[in-house]
């Protein structure tokens, strides 16, 4: 299979071999599938947005056109405080001034409460949105930056920042249960890029260039059978590394799930333990929004029969963030 490689500056455009991945891949494929979907270097050697860089203002215009009714509906999760086995380690919120201490500030007449939030970025049942400093592949991550650029006091590339202006756009929603009738995925699912490009056909849309993606294989539906809870250490679906190619091929901007993307367990391959983060962040500097609430606007898609929506998220500001958790807000 070849893909053409848009311009890069300095860089004669060309033809790029994208190797095969077996239903089992081995190492040596993932390898070569890494190197070939490499975006460094596509937006300059000082580049820190990625695949961001095919959500242009044009992108955002287009969507914000789309909007129906306005409907808006956010794809986030309650952030969890107590522990549970998606969240063992919970976010920390406290009260530092509740209603029996409401005159605490020492003003007359001015009374108020107030919290403190902290809490663990990356983790199963948080959602939240991965920066290119987050994964690795062989000491280095996106755009050939080394893994000692994130210290012990944040990372200096690669960083949150790059979403500081906010990810609106575009956002379409792949519902696999959907377009399989409403049979739900067995748990876990490794979705390949066929059933992908089948969900395409199935719910009546096609990803193009600057969409944020946005796959739905039915966790929240398995959650609520489970009474609740869910532990997904026993087994999350995601997609198969030969969705990889399709991803760089319809140049995604932002792919998101109501998993981690990869499915887990893991394939088993050496060294290539969650090739989707690995190859997609450190590879094609794609950032990934994990665990999204995905029940609610599937059920808002399938009512109106359309499954794209404006996407609009914004980060907290966090100067050397790996990632940061989030609430991605989709507009019908």
């Amino acid at each position: 299979m070849t893909a053409a490689r848009p311009e890069r500056p300095g860089v004669v455009s060309a033809a790029v071999t994208i190797p095969p991945v077996s239903a089992v891949p081995t190492e040596v494929e993932l390898d070569a599938l890494y190197e070939a979907l490499s975006n460094w270097g596509r937006w300059g050697p000082d580049d820190e947005l990625g695949t961001l860089n095919h959500l242009t203002p044009n992108h955002r215009r287009r969507a914000a056109e789309s909007v129906v009714d306005g409907t808006t509906v956010s794809l986030a999760h309650d952030l969890g405080v107590s522990p549970s086995p998606e969240t063992p380690f919970p976010a920390h919120h406290h009260m530092l001034a509740a209603g029996d201490a409401r005159e605490n500030t020492g003003i007359p007449g001015y009374e108020a409460s107030r919290d403190y939030v902290g809490t663990d970025v990356h983790g199963l049942g948080v959602t939240h949105v991965d920066a290119l400093c987050h994964m690795f592949v062989r000491g280095q991550m996106y755009n050939g930056r080394p893994a000692s650029e994130v210290r012990s006091d944040g990372a200096r590339a690669n960083t949150i920042m790059a979403m500081a202006e906010g990810v609106v756009g575009r956002g379409v929603l792949l519902d696999v249960v959907a377009a399989r009738g409403g049979e739900p995925l067995d748990d876990p699912a490794v979705i390949t890029r066929a059933e992908i490009e089948e969900a395409e056909r199935a719910l009546g849309v096609e990803v193009g260039t600057g969409d944020i993606v946005c796959i739905a294989t039915g966790r929240d539906a398995w959650r609520a059978a489970s009474e609740g809870v869910l532990d997904p250490r026993r087994g999350m679906s995601g997609i198969h590394p030969d969705c990889l190619p399709w991803l760089a091929e319809r140049e995604v901007a932002v792919l998101g799930s109501d998993g981690i993307s990869d499915p887990m367990p893991g394939l088993g391959v050496a060294n290539w333990a969650f090739p989707v983060h690995q190859i997609g962040i450190v590879g094609l500097g794609l950032p990934l929004v994990d665990n999204l609430h995905l029940g609610r606007i599937a059920a808002r898609c399938a009512a109106a029969g359309r499954y794209e929506f404006l996407f609009a998220m914004g980060t907290l500001r966090v100067v050397g963030g790996t990632g940061c958790p989030a609430n991605p807000i989709a507009v019908l």
